[in-house]
């Protein structure tokens, strides 16, 4: 694990492994570690380079929640590969790494040479619902400061989207449980307020600019995902949607090996993979 300063934010950063690189970026209370198997699995013929987001894992929490956007974040993503020469990089990402990982395509598209979405959004397309949503993850990072990480995760894995969780192996929950309460009260309330999908700028008119080949992958039990995923695949020219049987919003969790095959085809599709 190595320290990345980019204009004052630090980001800690693992890189392991040899070959064309690959960008592994993690969700919501996770950290780069979260992709255990599967950077493990990919490590053997890529470089794999698996950041913490800002406020997660060992990365710093930035004093100003803007500094853990999306756009930033992608924006600090691309300096990142770009000074580990590793740009373009073959770019995976689950849910809010999905949504920093469609921002970088779309606005720093020398850094990607294939996509991969993971439950993605491009955002909510009205600001009522924007303003919904702030207003949501306000009182969630709320109860972050008041109450600590332990009353939050509580709450957080039973939220609707996280539903499907509840049938994962329990080494696998026991696991995703430990990551989510190693994390930093203020960088999971930054996060919230920095870049929710309230915050980010919606993405839908924009989805026609992808030019990389694009992957989106989702899961049958994840029916509101499911359906941001395919607006986001329909939006992408020639992008493949993938829909994993049996799997919620995190299929690398609920269905490893499949979602493992889907990745590993799709970025061997490319000469240089």
């Amino acid at each position: 694990m190595s320290s990345i300063v980019v204009d004052g934010r630090r980001w800690a950063v693992s890189s392991r492994g040899a070959g064309p690189p690959v960008l592994l970026i993690h969700g919501f209370t996770g950290r780069g570690t979260s992709w255990g198997g599967h950077a493990t699995s990919f490590a053997t013929s890529f470089r794999v380079i698996a950041p913490d987001l800002p406020g997660h894992g060992r990365s710093a929490t930035p004093a100003d929640a803007r500094c853990a956007g999306v756009e930033q974040s992608a924006d600090d993503l691309a300096e990142i590969l770009r000074r580990l020469d590793a740009d373009p990089a073959f770019v995976v990402g689950y849910s809010l790494g999905a949504r920093i990982a469609l921002r970088l395509a779309i606005s720093r598209p020398g850094s990607v040479r294939r996509l991969i979405l993971e439950s993605p959004s491009a955002g909510l397309a009205t600001e009522p619902e924007r303003a919904d949503r702030r207003a949501a993850d306000e009182a969630r990072a709320a109860i972050l400061e008041r109450d600590g990480v332990a009353a939050f995760v509580e709450a957080w894995e039973r939220e609707p989207v996280l539903a499907s969780q509840a049938a994962l192996p329990p080494a696998t929950a026991a696991r995703l449980r430990a990551e989510r309460l190693r994390n930093r009260p203020d960088g999971l309330a930054a996060s919230l307020r920095g870049a929710g999908q309230g915050t980010m700028e919606p993405l839908h008119d924009r989805l026609g600019s992808v030019s990389r080949p694009t992957l989106v992958v989702a899961g049958t039990l994840d029916p509101v995902g499911r359906a941001r995923a395919e607006t986001v695949a329909a939006g992408i020219p020639g992008a493949r949607l993938e829909v994993v049987a049996d799997s919620g919003h995190a299929p690398h969790l609920e269905t490893p090996a499949v979602f493992r095959s889907l990745v590993l085809s799709f970025l061997k599709e490319d000469p240089a993979a």
